[in-house]
Parts: structure tokens; C-alpha cells; sequence
């Protein structure tokens, strides 16, 4: 989804104009089946965005038995049927959103279940815990329950997914969107990434196109691309206003849309009859709330309850820092699974109070905002007793899925190679990746040995703080230019500005000195 400001939303219901002689969704079907007019292809980005989305969720969820399930499915095929078939499942459906069926519909339903069929295994488990959200908020706003859907196409239902473009969480709100639609985002927290509030400001967005078009495929088209392409889309035609009528005046990425959507709907709902089996999903189906009125960190529940902290990000990812920002008036909520209610209740004054000052400064809280709370990266083991490779980066490669093949951990690998916080990697990239010696051998056939890790010089620990920045220590022999060769696109100038060194300094840095540097 774009970012359509509310000026664009009033000037698209000006410029949507009536057409008489637009046809039926049933009546385009038919004649779609039987001249076979509409021919396309799958967009490469959306089928790589299903398995970017995938595989990141794979390596932060820790997912177990994921890869196993992968190879089962690449030796079972799908069960493919007659066109007949197709179209009497899909009107069987009885949607209140007009379903078509044609070729380019059928590529998406193969693709989900021929091509990708471990994926959807995984989107089925997690629709258990997604769906009801979606449900309940469709149903109090008397909107179609079969918009929950959208998620599908939009985020493979990975509430932590960010696209190439910055569109982030279930529905894949852009920053200004979200803010539009009343969603926090500030250093500590993104509602971008919060189910229910994200699902709250998806649904206000809906209904203010549903108003525009008074049609559901025409407002799910206008969800991905915005209502001045769709009214673009119509002006072209001619005026018309059936989707299929506008195909080809819409951009090539939302063209494929509205069929991937239709393929969603059919695919959630006879999986089965194509041997697809869902994965059952890693989080609790029954959840509570509970009100936070100072500020917690994840690890103050995580050491005191029987619950990790991978647990409760996976259902709190709108705190981005593992940090509820609580406080000063400002109250915030943290889900917890339903049988931790009571725990937290009785327990809660030492909760609040394991490590207080630890995790929060008081003093310092209100003084300096950018740096009040600091976390650690901590990174694997790069001593004497690892093995560096050097793996080269190949199209269709994503940092999630090399940490995955490598069996190392994401957060390593972004650290060892400096990578950004969208973990972004090109193609002919070069990554560092230390080993034990054992799986070194294993994996010599996937990247270039590069030598033995002689010291822990190789890949330093570091503090990182707010703000972008690390902590670098000075060591004995380090000068500003050799410390911004570690660390790409930085220069000693960079390093001078952001520490406030003066040239008359730079003589005077001792080893054990700590610097800034921007990442």
C-alpha cells in the first residue's frame, strides 16, 4: 500500500465519472473463460516479497521443523483441476465481495498451490491467531469479513514485514499513512506493527475508498495503489469502472492485485483438497491485556515469568526496542498469553522493580531522550576457534534466508557485515560469515574459505545506543582512519564531527576512549 494523503482522496471522488455501460463481474468472466483475452505474468517482486516475508519470519521466530516441511513440499505436487471446478468453489464461496475467474487468476492460485505451498502451509497456521482480530473489527464496522484477506497478499501475514519501500506490518502501512490514520510512531514504538491498531486505521482507510468507488475489488485495487491510479486507470477506459474493464491502465504491480486476492480467498478455503497441510502456529491463541503504567522492558517480564522474550515480541512487535514507553501520564498496553494474566497481577511491584536501574536511568530520563535507554548487541563468539567464509550474494538472496542456509543467526550476520536495519543485500555482495571449523567443511561449497579467525579483533563487540549510532572502544594502534575502514561509507572526518573532535584532538585518542558511529 501507497501513501494517498485525504487531499488525493476528495479529488479522486471529483474526478470518478459514471459509466452506463460498464458490465457485470459475472458477465466479464464468462467472456474472459471463453476468449481466454486476458493474458499476464506474475510480477518477480511479489513472488519474492512472499518468500522475503517468509524466510524473515522463519529466522526471528526461530520457527523449528520449518526446513524439513520445506523439502516435503518440494516433492509433493498439487492436485490441479478443471477450470469447472475452480469456478463452482469460488461461487460456493458466496462472497460479498464479486469474485472473477480466469487464466490470470488460475496463475495465482498455482502459484500459491504448486509454487510456494510450504509458504501458504505457514500463512494458514498463523491465520489461527491473525483472523479472529481482522473478523471482529470487519464485523463491528459492517464491513465484508472476506477483507481479511488483504494481509495476505500484503504482508504474508508476517506482522513484522517491511517492504522495499518502507510500507511496514500486517497491512503494510507507509509512515504518513499511519500517522494519517491516527497510528503512533515514535523512537520506541510503531502501531504500524500492532494487529489490532493497524487493523483499526486498515478499516478507516477502507471505508473512506468505499465511499469513493462503492466497490470492493475497485477499493482493495485502490488500497495498493491509491485512487489516483484507479481513477487514472478509469479515465483511460473510457470512464469504465469494472476492474478487469481498467486492467491494463493500472500499474503492472496492481494489475496483479485483485487476482492474488481472489487466489487468496480460494486458497484459505480448500487448501486441503490440494494436500496442503497448515503449520501449526508458534503463537498462543488466547491473549489478554494488561495496562502498563510505567515504563517496562521486555527482559524485566521475561526474568520474572516463565515467558521469552522472542515470545513476547512476536506478540507485541509494535514496541521496537523491547521497551513499553510508559510513564508521565502516558499509559500503554502489553499483550500477555491468557494464562500469564495472573502472574503478572500477583507479581508485578518486582517486575517493575528487577533491574530498574539497570534498564532505565531515572535521573537521566527526562535530560537526554536520544540516549535514556541503551541495548547490547550480542553477538556470537568470533575467536580463535571459528572460520571465516566469504559468501558472495546471489539474485533472489535475503539476509534472512542466508542466516537461515548458514545456520547462524540474523542479528550475527547483519553485525559481522554492517548491515542496515532493513538488513538490505545486493547482488555480487560479499558477507563475512564465521563458522565453526565442523560446519565450515559443510558449507564449502556455498562459500569461499577465507582463513582462520585469529583474535576477537575480527568483529568487535560493541554498545549501540539511540539514535543509529554505535559505541566504539579505542584499542592500542587505532587511529580515526583505520576505525572508518571498519565500518563502510564512514570517513575519520565523519568520525571527528559526530564526537566533536577537533584536528588539535585527534593526537590525543587513547585506547579505552568511546566513540560515536553512525550506521
Amino acid at each position: 500500500m501507497r501513501f494517498w494523503i485525504i487531499s488525493t482522496l476528495l479529488l479522486a471522488v471529483i474526478d470518478v465519472k459514471a459509466d452506463k455501460d460498464s458490465v457485470t463481474v459475472k458477465q466479464i468472466t464468462n467472456q474472459v473463460v471463453s476468449n481466454n483475452e486476458l493474458t499476464d505474468t506474475i510480477p518477480d517482486n511479489f513472488v519474492k516479497a512472499i518468500d522475503d516475508f517468509y524466510y524473515f519470519w522463519k529466522v526471528e521466530q526461530k520457527l523449528s521443523g520449518i526446513e524439513e516441511m520445506d523439502e516435503d513440499y518440494k516433492d509433493e505436487g498439487n492436485i490441479q483441476f478443471p477450470d469447472s471446478v475452480y469456478l463452482a468453489r469460488l461461487d460456493s464461496l458466496n462472497s460479498a465481495i464479486r469474485l472473477s475467474y480466469n487464466d490470470i487468476v488460475k496463475q495465482y492460485i498455482d502459484l500459491y498451490m504448486t509454487k510456494r505451498r510450504a509458504q501458504v502451509a505457514s500463512m494458514i497456521g498463523n491465520s489461527d491467531y491473525y483472523f479472529p482480530i481482522f473478523e471482529q473489527a470487519l464485523a463491528d464496522n459492517c464491513m465484508p469479513l472476506e477483507l481479511k484477506y488483504l494481509p495476505v497478499i500484503e504482508s504474508a501475514l508476517n506482522p513484522l514485514a517491511r517492504s522495499r519501500v518502507g510500507a511496514s506490518g500486517l497491512w503494510q502501512f507507509m509512515y504518513y499513512t499511519g500517522k494519517q490514520y491516527k497510528l503512533d510512531i515514535n523512537s520506541f514504538i510503531d502501531e504500524r506493527f500492532d494487529p489490532e491498531k493497524s487493523t483499526v486505521a486498515a478499516i478507516s482507510f477502507l471505508n473512506d475508498l468505499y465511499q469513493m468507488y462503492n466497490d470492493w475489488i475497485l477499493v482493495i485495487a485502490a488500497y495498493n495503489c491509491g485512487p489516483g491510479n484507479v481513477n487514472k486507470a478509469i479515465r483511460r477506459s473510457g470512464g469504465k469502472k469494472n476492474y478487469w474493464d481498467i486492467y491494463y491502465y493500472l500499474p503492472r504491480e496492481t494489475r496483479g492485485y485483485v487476482p492474488a486476492f481472489i487466489a487468496a480467498m480460494y486458497v484459505f478455503n480448500y487448501y486441503d483438497k490440494h494436500n496442503i497441510h497448515p503449520t501449526a502456529t508458534s503463537l498462543p491463541i488466547v491473549c489478554d491485556s494488561i495496562i502498563v503504567t510505567d515504563a517496562l522492558h521486555f527482559e524485566q517480564l521475561a526474568n520474572n515469568m516463565d515467558i521469552s522474550v522472542e515470545e513476547l515480541r512476536a506478540i507485541n512487535p509494535q514496541y521496537i526496542k523491547d521497551i513499553v514507553p510508559a510513564g508521565y501520564g502516558k499509559t500503554y498496553s502489553v499483550k500477555l498469553p491468557y494464562e500469564y494474566i495472573g502472574s503478572f497481577i500477583d507479581n508485578q511491584d518486582s517486575i517493575f522493580a528487577y533491574k530498574r536501574g539497570f534498564y532505565f536511568n531515572e535521573r537521566d530520563r527526562m535530560v537526554n531522550p536520544n540516549e535514556r535507554f541503551k541495548r547490547y548487541a550480542h553477538v556470537a563468539s568470533v575467536s580463535g576457534d571459528k572460520v571465516r567464509m566469504v559468501y558472495t550474494v546471489r539474485d533472489g538472496d535475503v539476509a534472512g534466508k542466508i542466516a537461515d542456509d548458514f545456520g547462524v543467526r540474523l542479528s550475527d550476520l547483519c553485525y559481522w557485515n554492517n548491515l542496515n536495519r532493513k538488513r538490505t543485500v545486493r547482488i555480487g555482495q560479499k558477507l563475512n560469515i564465521y563458522l565453526s571449523p565442523a560446519k565450515a567443511e559443510k558449507y564449502r561449497s556455498k562459500a569461499r574459505f577465507a582463513g582462520n579467525v585469529s583474535n576477537k579483533t575480527d568483529a568487535p563487540k560493541v554498545e549501540t545506543i539511540d539514535g543509529d549510532f554505535i559505541l566504539y572502544t579505542v584499542r592500542k594502534g587505532d587511529n580515526l582512519w583505520t576505525i572508518a575502514k571498519k565500518y563502510p561509507g564512514v570517513s575519520n572526518i565523519d568520525i571527528m564531527r559526530w564526537n566533536g573532535i577537533s584536528e588539535n584532538d585527534v593526537k590525543n585518542i587513547k585506547p579505552g576512549k568511546r566513540l560515536k558511529i553512525k550506521i
